[in-house]
């Protein structure tokens, strides 16, 4: 027993190697500086995107992932598909601007083990990293979730589902109703739907306000546009 406690004490006393996966190179930066002053914290490494970092996981087998995510979902989904995939996968920390909690379901049905907004404490990303690594066999973590967060919520001001955070990407990029639909296998009607619920929740009046909007926000960056 006294063998098995001290390799549990070995386990919590060795750096936690953190693997950086952000296309907002000031934030990344200035996450890594945060994180380096942390005792028990070392980045290993920092990458743009999901395909990076799925490429330099399986390179340098680090504890932990910290992601950022963007619409459209199905590319974190299958980001965190191939990382479970790994040899020695590692943890999976969400780090990102959407507060809905359809994104959270998704994602943590995924094989994320926590889910932070950008604006969570240092504090907050260490604990969920720290619980991952040397909790593994705990419940998920889901850190700095305001109770607002857990509701579905309507009219202006209210949260955007993953649906229709897809649906104003197309938008953005140009796709008409019809060319939306077929991306993303709707109805037409059904795309019209998710429009006249969209305006109002933006606080806009057409696709193109609610585009420019969803850029000024972050919500969608001018690479997810034009690719």
């Amino acid at each position: 027993m006294d063998q098995v406690r001290g390799i549990g004490r070995d386990r919590e006393m060795r750096p936690v190697r953190v693997l950086l996966a952000d296309d907002h190179t000031l934030f990344r930066q200035g996450l890594a500086g945060v994180l380096a002053s942390y005792e028990g914290m070392e980045v290993v490494g920092e990458v743009p995107n999901d395909a990076a970092a799925l490429e330099l996981a399986r390179e340098l087998e680090p504890d932990v992932v910290v992601m950022q995510v963007q619409v459209p979902l199905e590319r974190a989904k299958e980001a965190l598909r191939e990382l479970q995939e790994l040899p020695r996968p590692p943890k999976v920390v969400i780090v990102t601007m959407f507060e809905d909690p359809r994104y959270v379901r998704e994602l943590m049905g995924f094989g994320a083990n926590a889910y932070l907004l950008k604006s969570s404490s240092a504090e907050h990303l260490i604990a969920a990293m720290r619980a991952a690594v040397f909790d593994p066999d705990g419940e998920h973590v889901v850190v700095e979730m305001p109770r607002s967060m857990l509701e579905i919520r309507g009219g202006e001001g209210g949260v955007l589902s993953a649906r229709e955070m897809e649906v104003i990407l197309l938008a953005a990029r140009g796709l008409s109703n019809r060319q939306i639909s077929r991306s993303l296998h709707l109805s037409e009607a059904t795309v019209k739907r998710h429009l006249a619920n969209i305006y109002p929740k933006m606080g806009v009046s057409s696709r193109g306000e609610a585009a420019r909007k969803a850029l000024a926000e972050n919500w969608i960056t001018i690479e997810d546009v034009t690719e």
